[in-house]
């Protein structure tokens, strides 16, 4: 299995680093996407050996699906940049990695990993925020993002197992950031149900999106893909 890691970046210098740290060991290319940081962003992508790719922003979907489409290997991980993977995690793609058995017929197209996310100093390990499970290794010929500006989601076919350890997700720094945040993705949830023809009110986003908002500790922000109810993989 060879794995290119692919990350969508903008002014992303203080998260970047402790994510590229974690990805260095476990795959075998590291491709950042950007769209125009200002900030320090491309070069620490560069000092950990990333290839930089230039992009201006296309959206979620049209900037992931970008960012597959110039990735080198059969496999991306696809992970943010207030994201790391965490020590067991990174055990279990390593064995993955190393099994000529995962590049064979009627293996699985992708795996699950369980996103856990560090809030107001704390891991959140409560509600409908974990675990939050998410495709996110996949064989790149067989994916595809799709939806709407904010509600992302990966079209992959099959089972996809789920891998032990965490995905450590950096979320807010504090809870002006996280109301902060909130208000952005709201406003292009709502530009986005005007493009598709639905009124959009302040009430608007229902429980789904205001979870993938990720706008209320009871409710799950979903992340990149959809949710997996695959058995974890034992070894």
């Amino acid at each position: 299995m060879k794995i290119s890691a692919c990350i969508i970046t903008l002014n992303e210098e203080r998260n970047l680093p402790r994510c590229l740290q974690s990805l260095v060991p476990i795959v075998d290319e590291i491709l950042v996407v950007d769209s125009g940081s200002t900030d320090g962003t491309v070069a620490i992508a560069e000092k950990f050996g990333a290839r930089v790719v230039r992009q201006d922003w296309l959206g979620y979907v049209g900037q992931k699906n970008f960012a597959l489409d110039q990735a080198t290997h059969p496999w991306v991980l696809s992970i943010d940049a207030d994201e790391e993977v965490s020590s067991r995690l990174a055990d279990a793609i390593t064995r993955l990695h190393l099994d000529p058995a995962t590049d064979t017929a009627g293996a699985p197209n992708g795996y699950t990993v369980s996103r856990i996310v560090f809030y107001r100093n704390k891991w959140v390990r409560h509600g409908d925020w974990y675990p939050d499970h998410l495709v996110r290794l996949f064989r790149r010929a067989k994916a595809r993002f799709s939806g709407g500006r904010v509600h992302e989601k990966l079209e992959l076919p099959g089972a996809h197992p789920i891998l032990p350890g965490h995905l450590h997700h950096f979320t807010y720094d504090t809870p002006a950031d996280r109301a902060d945040r909130c208000a952005r993705y709201a406003a292009l949830w709502a530009q986005s149900a005007h493009e598709q023809g639905r009124s959009a009110h302040a009430w608007s986003p229902p429980p789904r999106r205001r979870g993938r908002l990720g706008c209320g500790l009871g409710q799950r922000p979903r992340g990149l893909a959809q949710i997996s109810t695959a058995p974890e993989i034992e070894w």
